[in-house]
């Protein structure tokens, strides 16, 4: 028995042409939502590290105390001023990230 394929290479080329075009196709359609998807996941990889500077929506105190020894004197219309001990300077900061909902960069006003 003996089959004729020269009439099957044109057919066969046309139906891997047409199948291509329809894989394409699909791939054109789904497009958004793979965008979407992935989208979706870096977003949520960048909430899971944790609160973000925003320079709007950061508090921070710093408090200094400074105490001093000082004895001014006035003598003939002179006036003096000598310190009589060392200074004693206390500093302490804290800082706090605050009101993150409404920061400019999380899409809210």
């Amino acid at each position: 028995m003996r089959i004729n394929l020269k009439g099957k290479n044109g057919q066969t080329t046309l139906e891997y042409a047409i199948l291509v075009m329809i894989i394409i196709g699909a791939l054109l359609t789904i497009q958004a939502y793979i965008k979407r998807g992935i989208q979706g996941r870096v977003k949520s990889s960048a909430d899971d590290i944790g609160e973000q500077y925003d320079p709007g929506n950061t508090n921070y105190v710093k408090v200094t105390n400074s105490i001093s020894n000082t004895r001014q004197t006035f003598n003939s219309g002179i006036s003096r001023s000598e310190l009589t001990a060392a200074d004693t300077v206390d500093v302490s900061t804290f800082q706090e990230i605050s009101n993150l909902e409404s920061g400019g960069y999380w899409g809210t006003p």
